[in-house]
């Protein structure tokens, strides 16, 4: 017994001289992680981890545009395949749009049509729409414009180069370690700690910007608070009314902080629905016109789906291109295999939702898994 109090004793002591260490040494975020993170039974940022951080809320639309429903709706049942890949992956949402419709929808482990889950990456190409409604607006003069416009502190040397299409398209330069499992990278420091301001202002740019691609969780941060600059308003409200309203999402989104009434993680963490996700696939499907309303301009929204580099083009300007089987795709992506599929000539959107994926076994930049999600989509909707 007093073994095993000087134990636990011990323990106490040592857990308290780490905690004292990393909170002096600058990596005080490293206990947030292990608490929001290991105590839940991961070892990475997971799906529903929304409800461990602030929030910023996205109101639902005031005039909710439900999906047309097809009149086939779920005739189509998910193939052999797909369900095999669905239970190894952990899907909980997937989904099928053809000519704007809902053709197929799936949900499990106890998810539906509402049920929020973290976009992760796939608010990298929300931003890049802001970028290109604020464009439109003229409160930022074109993917051109200089950075230092809004920061002065990228004036000088390499930075002065920087600008926000740079940023859009993963060709800043900037010193970012895009490292999800390490705790002491700058990516893990921005995920769980409470001052994103002073994490992105901190950075450099130390090779030179427009040359190359570079994925950079850290540029479309960066890019967020130039938009909140020149807009001046939090995203989460912009894209509220300039996206999520006049879109007619039917539910509210959360958009994580980094701490309360902070800035959003612009780079990642829209909480949402596999409904309301398609919306931006919609978007962009239609070249920037919702229904009638030219959102953003079909100009930007066509050159955000085209490679920038000649070198790297699996990437446009904050969306994934693919040409497979001849057919020209692009889509928004996040960590865990979040997917938002667009394939413009035959007029199809898949949404995938879900707790992993599978990489890439062949060198691709895309995972395994979106190839199969493609494929049977495609074999359900020729089985009608």
């Amino acid at each position: 017994m007093k073994f095993f109090k000087k134990f636990v004793l011990w323990f106490v002591i040592v857990i308290a001289l780490l905690s004292a260490v990393l909170y002096v040494s600058g990596y005080g975020y490293v206990l947030s992680a292990v608490g929001k993170v290991y105590f839940h039974g991961h070892t990475t940022a997971f799906l529903d981890d929304y409800t461990e951080f602030e929030n910023r809320t996205i109101p639902k639309s005031h005039t909710p545009q439900p999906w047309p429903i097809a009149r086939n709706y779920n005739a189509a049942k998910p193939t052999a395949k797909l369900e095999k890949w669905h239970q190894k992956l952990g899907t909980v949402a997937f989904l099928i749009i053809k000519n704007d419709s809902i053709v197929s929808e799936s949900y499990y482990d106890g998810y539906d049509k509402n049920a929020k889950s973290n976009s992760f990456s796939m608010a990298k190409s929300v931003v890049t729409a802001s970028l290109g409604k604020a464009i439109m607006q003229g409160k930022i003069k074109s993917l051109d414009q200089k950075v230092s416009d809004f920061f002065p502190l990228f004036g000088k040397g390499k930075a002065a180069k920087l600008t926000v299409g740079d940023l859009s398209s993963m060709a800043s330069g900037l010193n970012w370690d895009e490292s999800y499992y390490s705790p002491f990278s700058v990516t893990t420091r921005a995920y769980y700690g409470t001052d994103l301001n002073k994490v992105i202002l901190g950075l450099k740019v130390i090779d030179e910007p427009g040359t190359s691609y570079k994925y950079l969780s850290g540029n479309t941060q960066l890019l967020a608070m130039v938009i909140e600059k020149a807009t001046g308003k939090s995203l989460a409200d912009f894209v509220a009314e300039n996206f999520w309203d006049p879109m007619g999402a039917e539910n509210e989104a959360l958009w994580q902080t980094d701490h309360k009434d902070g800035i959003v993680k612009a780079y990642c963490c829209i909480a949402s629905n596999a409904r309301d996700f398609a919306r931006f696939g919609k978007l962009f499907e239609h070249s920037g016109n919702w229904n009638g309303l030219q959102i953003i301009d079909s100009a930007f929204v066509a050159k955000a789906t085209m490679p920038r580099f000649k070198d790297s083009p699996d990437y446009g300007y904050g969306f994934w291109l693919s040409n497979y089987k001849h057919k020209k795709i692009f889509y928004m992506r996040g960590h865990l295999g979040q997917y938002v599929i667009v394939i413009p000539q035959d007029n199809i959107i898949i949404v995938r939702l879900g707790n992993r994926h599978q990489r890439s076994t062949t060198g691709s930049l895309h995972s395994d898994d979106f190839f199969v999600y493609i494929d049977e989509a495609y074999k359900m909707l020729n089985s009608k």
